[in-house]
């Protein structure tokens, strides 16, 4: 009776104040949505799906920079950073285990705990020195590029972690990719379908599981953190350590991004950390809408490929595009392109039902 109940609870916080759509429609154009990403790999050219995969990668990233900076009001620029050592810390760890037994699979947990454990050290100081506002923003950027610039000369042959190579700016490559042991021959997660519905997976888990954490207490907290840290602690919260789980649990998606690029192109580089890579996130997000998990999806999604499609045909505009897209956002849609999309859709919907009702 009380696992049903607990159940139920947390199926309830599916649906809250603190995220968009609710009700039957929007769990019907969930379920559609769904339905067509689970069948696209039987209609499309396995390369192409293995391909696609790329743009799953970085949804972790601006899922978890969306809670960092639209619930908890902290902008980072420190998402690329984590990034960078859990796919470096996958990387090393792969090559010299293996991919035998599933060790690539605690590659994985390892490496975004690495992330995770990182960025409790470097929280810890910023929230309770009580550094916030652009400061954080700076510091965070600042770490970032360090890191950037450290990997980036680690190219001698004493830059060597066991049988891994460093390689600076060149970058790691040849680690395996991730393996699931089973019955009868391990499952290589090679860029095709497989990776593509494991990929799909863990990010239906993390968006549901982060609409849950948002629009429950801790969520309701968080923003209330975000629009008046004062009166939030004169109630009684202690504020930095809701934006210290806050900084982790972003980081942490941040650091499953980097392992999952990592292991989709057996490969990374120290410009991944570098002032572009730092900066697009925050592109991601606030034309998504950052104060919404469902937005921050759709936008990413959709920024990604137009980025992608640009740098193809066309890379030395992709940048600027980029940038000019950032401004007309703040100027014409401060709370995102998607997001301002979606209140208007909800808006048609609520006025609609209370018309029926009537």
């Amino acid at each position: 009776m009380r696992t049903s109940n607990a159940l139920s609870r947390a199926v309830g916080l599916l649906e809250g104040p603190q995220t968009l759509g609710r009700g039957k429609p929007f769990w019907a154009c969930f379920m559609a949505v769904m339905g067509l990403a689970c069948a696209y790999p039987m209609f499309a050219d396995g390369y192409d799906v293995g391909n696609n995969v790329y743009f799953f990668n970085w949804v972790f990233m601006a899922l978890g920079l969306s809670l960092i900076w639209g619930y908890g009001g902290t902008l980072s620029f420190g998402q690329t950073a984590f990034f960078g050592v859990a796919g470096y810390s996958y990387g090393v760890i792969s090559t010299n285990f293996g991919d035998a037994y599933g060790l690539t699979l605690v590659a994985l947990v390892a490496s975004v705990a690495a992330a995770a454990l990182l960025s409790a050290i470097l929280g810890y100081f910023l929230f309770f020195g009580r550094i916030s506002g652009v400061f954080l923003g700076i510091v965070t950027l600042s770490v970032t590029l360090v890191l950037e610039r450290f990997m980036a000369q680690t190219a001698g042959p004493e830059w060597q972690v066991g049988t891994a190579r460093l390689n600076g700016y060149n970058g790691m490559g040849g680690m395996p990719s991730l393996t699931i042991p089973w019955f009868g021959g391990d499952i290589v997660l090679f860029p095709d379908i497989q990776l593509y519905y494991f990929t799909l997976t863990l990010l239906v888990a993390s968006y549901l599981g982060l609409r849950m954490l948002v629009n429950s207490r801790f969520g309701n907290v968080l923003v209330a953190i975000r629009e008046n840290p004062q009166r939030a602690e004169m109630l009684g919260y202690d504020i930095r350590v809701y934006q210290l789980i806050t900084f982790v649990i972003g980081s942490a998606l941040s650091g499953l991004s980097g392992v999952l690029y990592t292991s989709w192109g057996n490969y990374i580089t120290p410009a991944s950390m570098g002032m572009t890579a730092a900066a697009l996130p925050i592109v991601w997000v606030a034309v998504g809408g950052r104060m919404d998990l469902t937005t921050t999806l759709v936008g990413t999604l959709l920024v990604l490929a137009g980025f992608q499609a640009l740098t193809i045909h066309g890379s030395q505009y992709a940048l600027v595009v980029m940038g000019l897209l950032l401004v007309l956002t703040v100027l014409i849609a401060p709370r995102g392109l998607v997001f301002e999309l979606g209140e208007w859709v909800a808006g048609r919907f609520r006025r609609k039902a209370t018309t029926e009702e009537k």
